[in-house]
C-alpha cells in the first residue's frame, strides 16, 4: 500500500497528527500552508476551533479559573486521542466542534 504525501512532502498521517501537536498554533500553521488536502485542512481547523475554545474558556475570569483543572484534563485526553487517531490515518470528528470545523474548512477553501 502506497502512503499518500502532503504538500510538505511528508506522509499525510504525519501532517494530520502534526496539526494537533501544539494545539491551535500548529492548526493555524497547517491550515494556512496546506491548500490541497481536505483531511489535513479539516484536522487543522478542528485543532484551531477545539483548542482555541478551550484556551479562551480557561482564561475567562472566575469560571475559567474554577473549571481550569477540568479543562486541562479534557485538553490532555483529547490531545492524546486526536494525535493517535490522526497518526493512524483516521479522521476523528469531535462532537459539535467537528461539524463547525467542517463548515469553516469549506468556507475558507
Amino acid at each position: 500500500m502506497e502512503t499518500q504525501k502532503s504538500t510538505f512532502g511528508l506522509d499525510k498521517n504525519v501532517v494530520m497528527a502534526a496539526c494537533y501537536l501544539v494545539g491551535w498554533l500548529t492548526g493555524i500553521v497547517f491550515f494556512l500552508s496546506e491548500k490541497e488536502d481536505p483531511d489535513i485542512r479539516f484536522n487543522a481547523m478542528q485543532a484551531i476551533v477545539f483548542f482555541g475554545a478551550l484556551n479562551i474558556l480557561a482564561i475567562v475570569p472566575l469560571i475559567g479559573w474554577i473549571l481550569s483543572p477540568f479543562i486541562m484534563l479534557v485538553a490532555l485526553v483529547s490531545w492524546i486521542v486526536l494525535l493517535v487517531k490522526s497518526y493512524q490515518g483516521e479522521t476523528l470528528k469531535l462532537p459539535v466542534v467537528g461539524a463547525w470545523a467542517q463548515k469553516l474548512t469549506k468556507k475558507f477553501s
